[in-house]
């Protein structure tokens, strides 16, 4: 029965292209790519990239047994997602994504649409303007706190992505629910881990490709509804403690922002608008979308400053001349970032060597537009290839290499597009970026990080799984340092 089934969808699937290439005919698309495996290739960003070189930096390819346009330079990027954002700004529907989203109202996953845009514009304001006042202390704090643990631990190895991961996954416990102690934070932590290691397993990836497998046992796809069981439970239980001790006119976090905010809209506008849900599956972004990707990049920091101790020696350098010793509860402020160009420098160069999610989120056109004088029909999946933008060799010098002093010449523009760019920019860039600056600062300034017996970690990614590009699991000794160097500040 199964293999009739799958006969039957292979029909299927061949009569429909077919049909759609019939039917797009007179158009001038883009050049396709030959071959139907690419999925399996264990760098998917850069196999992309390569495929660049051959047929241009905007081609079409299939990717199981969805044909999707690859953009692969900043340029065709920024043409789509910010000239044309109108055209551009869907989200494709796929079976992964309602699984995660059954009613519809996540913001990272969801369709362009005006909800969708309330939506957005409601969690962004919770975090621009709910927590503006407390969330650089927040960090602060919470930092300090990190280093203190990390000093008690006397340079013993740490698994150093996990320690990161906890440390951000606190940041957004207290900036969304206002609590940071370890037995909430923890299970928090664990839920979202959970969730990210079932959705990016095969067995519910391949649910995009072969829909009709979720009618068949499915241990994966299984463990995928408990993990979202546990994460409305736990979302849910703080929503009704927000909605118990709320105050009319107040807000302590960015939950009762957001309750604030749906209330009034509900008493102001009727039924029909936003929702408590938008309110949940805004927590439940902030959570998945803010834990791990900045805990990566973080251990990506670390792992390419092992390999160029000189460059670890120049920031500490730089951060005892500007900041003096790191005595506790001393401040690193952001807003003087400026006196610290190396080290903003480095986070540029490992945001463009290492984005944390290389491919975005695919995209959909919501209507017929073009590319660099391609048609893109409407209703066409779209995928911003971010790590080919990095590496494009006709605008980066050695793209390859870690070079922060590239960042540093003059002229030197921004770093790329980490964060995507247009309608769909990650929502928590500035509070990722906040914290990539604290947290190294801190940590830079108040420790030297070593190789445990000299063993230095992997540059190169885990083979591509998922949406994000990982780092292989290493450890690290933060060894304190007892004495600045020698241009300290007293």
């Amino acid at each position: 029965m199964l293999l009739l089934a799958l006969l039957l969808l292979s029909l299927l699937a061949a009569a429909r292209l077919l049909w759609g290439q019939w039917r797009l005919r007179p158009l001038h698309l883009p050049p396709r790519v030959p071959g139907l495996l690419h999925l399996r290739q264990p760098d998917l960003p850069g196999h992309l990239l390569g495929l660049a070189r051959q047929f241009g930096p905007v081609y079409r390819l299939r990717l199981s047994l969805q044909e999707v346009v690859v953009l692969n330079s900043k340029r065709t990027i920024e043409d789509a997602m910010i000239k044309k954002w109108v055209d551009f700004a869907g989200r494709p529907r796929m079976l992964s994504y309602k699984l995660v989203s059954p009613a519809e109202q996540d913001l990272s996953l969801g369709d362009y649409s005006p909800l969708w845009k309330a939506h957005k514009k409601l969690a962004r304001s919770a975090l621009l303007l709910g927590v503006r006042g407390s969330m650089e202390p927040l960090v602060e704090q919470l930092t300090q706190e990190f280093c203190e643990r990390m000093r008690a631990r006397a340079g013993a190895p740490v698994d150093i992505q996990r320690e990161f991961s906890l440390l951000t996954c606190s940041v957004i416990s207290c900036l969304t629910f206002g609590v940071k102690d370890a037995a909430t934070v923890r299970p928090i932590h664990d839920c979202v881990q959970e969730l990210m290691r079932t959705w990016d397993h095969w067995s519910v990836q391949i649910l995009d490709v072969i829909p009709f497998l979720r009618f068949f046992p499915n241990p994966g796809l299984q463990r995928l509804r408990r993990a979202m069981r546990t994460r409305d439970r736990i979302v849910e239980q703080q929503l009704r403690r927000h909605k118990e001790s709320l105050v009319p006119g107040q807000w302590r976090d960015m939950t009762d922002y957001m309750l604030h905010g749906v209330w009034k809209q509900s008493a102001e506008e009727g039924a029909g608008q936003l929702l408590e849900g938008h309110v949940h599956m805004a927590v439940v972004d902030l959570f998945i979308g803010g834990t791990e990707t900045t805990a990566t990049t973080l251990s990506w920091a670390l792992a390419f400053l092992l390999h160029h101790p000189e460059i670890l020696r120049r920031l500490q350098e730089e951060l005892d001349r500007e900041l003096g010793p790191a005595d506790p509860g001393s401040r690193v402020p952001y807003k003087e970032r400026a006196r610290l160009p190396l080290l903003n420098a480095t986070i540029s160069e490992v945001l463009r060597l290492r984005p944390v999610v290389p491919l975005a989120l695919p995209h959909r056109t919501r209507r017929p537009s073009s590319i660099f004088g391609y048609h893109i029909p409407e209703g066409t999946v779209v995928i911003p290839n971010l790590q080919a933008a990095h590496l494009d060799e006709t605008v980066w010098e050695e793209p390859h290499e870690f070079r922060p002093d590239r960042f540093l010449e003059p002229g030197a523009g921004p770093g790329g597009l980490p964060f995507g760019c247009g309608a769909r920019v990650c929502l928590g860039e500035p509070l990722a970026r906040l914290e990539l600056f604290v947290v190294l600062a801190h940590v830079l300034r108040a420790f030297t990080p070593l190789p445990p017996a000299g063993a230095l970690p992997a540059l190169q990614p885990q083979p591509w799984g998922g949406i994000n590009l990982k780092v292989q699991p290493f450890q690290v000794r933060l060894q304190p340092r007892d004495h600045p160097g020698p241009g300290a500040r007293q």
